[in-house]
């Protein structure tokens, strides 16, 4: 006899489960299902430390798809993006695109300054705080306008 799950799973499947593999359509998720849009209540209650925290993940994944191409060995990659992603690095891009930026996302800025705490010995304070206003800015933009964060991603200049 089947469990109550068995026959749910099984209701919505005519004969046999489609393997993705045989299949001649390829499985496409658009960007509503990758990254479901937070509601102003939801982006509300995330710190500028959550966003400076998620900021440095998208920041990072933006240095290193910059730098696939040509194809390299992984440590000559690794030796590239550490180079990016430093906290000196990462104050002088955010005094880079200071400029471009709307009174939006100074605020942004601002809030991501106040928030840093804490900071690796090897870095100054000012340095630390500005590094992490630009990981709140990118945390906050790509969650609410990846077209404007792109725009401001190519405004970089990254160097080889």
């Amino acid at each position: 006899m089947k469990s109550k799950e068995e026959k749910q799973l099984n209701a919505g499947s005519s004969a046999a489960p489609k393997d993705s593999y045989d299949s001649h359509e390829s499985f496409e998720p658009n960007a509503k299902q990758l990254l479901p849009r937070l509601s102003q209540s939801q982006l509300q209650q995330l710190s500028p430390t959550a966003l400076a925290y998620l900021g440095d993940a998208v920041y990072e994944l933006y240095v290193r798809r910059y730098y696939l191409l040509p194809p390299q060995r992984v440590e000559n990659y690794h030796r590239l993006v550490v180079a990016q992603v430093r906290a000196e690095k990462q104050a002088k891009m955010l005094n880079l695109l200071s400029p471009h930026l709307n009174s939006n996302e100074l605020e942004i800025v601002r809030k991501g300054r106040n928030a840093a705490t804490g900071r690796p010995k090897r870095v100054d304070p000012q340095t630390y705080r500005q590094a992490t206003s630009l990981e709140t800015l990118i945390g906050y933009l790509y969650l609410t306008n990846t077209e404007r964060l792109s725009e401001l991603l190519q405004k970089l200049l990254l160097e080889s």
